[in-house]
């Protein structure tokens, strides 16, 4: 199998690309996720502010029920109030650095996913190699965008995370997840498979696929072989 992932680049000749793009090649468009997405549907920033909600509760009602002074229960209420801070200040800088560090590109014969806060790769996905996509709404045109490969093809689900379809750990799915405009998105790439499909074989197949346990309705085309 061809080897489509870069690891660390230091220069970009185009922002969010390895290298200029080759003669008859074309850029369509470029997205990046929105850190607001990414702190509340990636990683729960409102589900752990309610954890330590229900935390601070039960310290109030467990400590009036023990007969503790009002001044403990109130320190614990503020040790619990500053994990808190602490913690979804730690997720939202995570998110933020998820925003400033990812840019998807998809141009006339690939989608390119550059990301890494850590360290920085870029995942080439020629439209060959793609079998199907997949479109998550999560309100307001916002959504992920999922890419399901052809067969033979794996990427490490640990190594792609955020930007990869949730539960898919044996048949990983890259995605550009948490985009603000993901029909824009979803329709260019849509169009761009089709019409090199269309070039390449003499048709193109146009399917949907319905993503299990995800929200709205998904759109999605199925590569012609």
């Amino acid at each position: 199998m061809k080897q489509f992932v870069t690891r660390e680049h230091e220069i970009e000749p185009v922002p969010g690309l390895p290298g200029h793009l080759p003669d008859g090649e074309k850029m369509l468009w470029q997205g990046r996720p929105s850190a607001r997405l990414v702190a509340r549907h990636v990683l729960k920033n409102r589900w752990i502010a309610g954890y330590f909600l229900l935390l601070a509760a039960w310290a109030v009602v467990g400590g009036l029920y023990d007969g503790r002074p009002v001044a403990g229960i109130v320190f614990s209420v503020a040790v619990l109030t500053a994990l808190a801070a602490i913690v979804i200040g730690m997720l939202e800088l995570f998110a933020w650095a998820v925003h400033k560090t990812t840019l998807y590109t998809i141009t006339s014969k690939r989608v390119v996913l550059r990301f890494g806060v850590a360290f920085s790769m870029t995942l080439n996905l020629p439209f060959k190699q793609i079998s199907a996509l997949a479109l998550a709404d999560l309100g307001a045109g916002a959504g992920n965008l999922a890419i399901r490969l052809m067969p033979g093809h794996r990427l490490s689900w640990l190594i792609q995370w955020p930007h990869v379809r949730g539960w898919r750990f044996a048949n990983v799915e890259p995605s550009l997840v948490c985009l603000p405009d993901a029909k824009e998105a979803s329709d260019v790439l849509a169009l761009a498979i089709s019409q090199h499909t269309s070039v390449n074989s003499g048709h193109a197949r146009v399917t949907r696929v319905e993503p299990r346990g995800e929200k709205g309705a998904p759109a999605a085309v199925e590569a012609a072989e």
